[in-house]
């Protein structure tokens, strides 16, 4: 089963960075955030990825073009031009990189890979939050089902740190904890075929029409996800992020 990431966006509120790369690349422990989603898929068995590009996306690219280069060790002979490896890390991740435009948006990026994914069920995740979540049983449950579509809720990030307070005295201090109240989108799809028929074209957005039509007709199923659930929306979220992996307590490293 294809693993597509959109990868596409602008990143505007990630401007620091995003001036520069589009916002997969920004980096968590110096790796982009893409390759923390990618391994994660890698870790339940999916290795086949398909990415959706779009603002930058020759910065992708290219990182993939010399990925083998920059992560293993090699000799190269400067007379012939001829390069041998040594100490080989590969990985047996298969990427298609594919533009989907500059202007498209999250349906229309879909759509556009409808003759690469072909007539099987494909997953689809967005290209900045990382979570733990339980991909073998999402597809598990996706396939008992027999619905058109699953789509994971996860508890959003409180934005400031909880206070829990008795009188004047503070009774405990969460920084940036799991909302327990409420459920939001948080990516990690899983999807038939068919939902292609749901999308117009570029300037359709994923989660308006072609899921409201799709939860309107009772094909839209949700996977609850109790754990870890991050998206890099804003430098706070990249350096909290950062903080976790700096501390060896990143809980969506497998």
């Amino acid at each position: 089963m294809k693993v597509v990431i959109l990868a596409g966006g602008f990143g505007t509120r990630l401007s620091e960075y995003t001036k520069l790369i589009p916002k997969p690349m920004v980096e968590i422990g110096g790796k982009p955030i893409l390759w923390h989603i990618m391994r994660h898929y890698a870790h339940y068995g999916f290795k086949d990825f398909v990415i959706a590009l779009g603002y930058k996306g020759e910065v992708i690219k290219n990182y993939f073009l010399q990925y083998y280069a920059l992560n293993n060790d090699f000799t190269i002979d400067l007379a012939t031009n001829s390069v041998s490896y040594v100490h080989e890390r590969p990985l047996d991740w298969k990427v298609t990189l594919v533009d989907t435009g500059q202007g498209s948006l999250t349906g229309g990026r879909i759509k556009r890979l409808q003759s690469v994914i072909g007539n099987e069920d494909f997953m689809v995740t967005y290209g900045d939050a990382v979570s733990d979540v339980d991909i073998s049983k999402l597809v598990e449950k996706y396939k008992v089902s027999g619905k058109k579509a699953i789509v994971t809720a996860v508890h959003p990030t409180a934005r400031f740190g909880e206070l829990q307070l008795d009188g004047d005295m503070v009774c405990s201090f969460k920084e940036k904890p799991q909302v327990n109240q409420g459920w939001i989108n948080g990516g990690f799809f899983v999807l038939s075929p068919d939902v292609f028929n749901y999308i117009e074209g570029d300037q359709t957005t994923f989660e308006r029409e072609p899921l409201e039509r799709l939860a309107a007709e009772g094909e839209l199923i949700c996977y609850r996800h109790e754990g870890f659930w991050q998206c890099m929306d804003t430098v706070r979220d990249r350096d909290f992020l950062n903080a976790l992996w700096d501390k060896g307590n990143a809980p969506w490293v497998d």
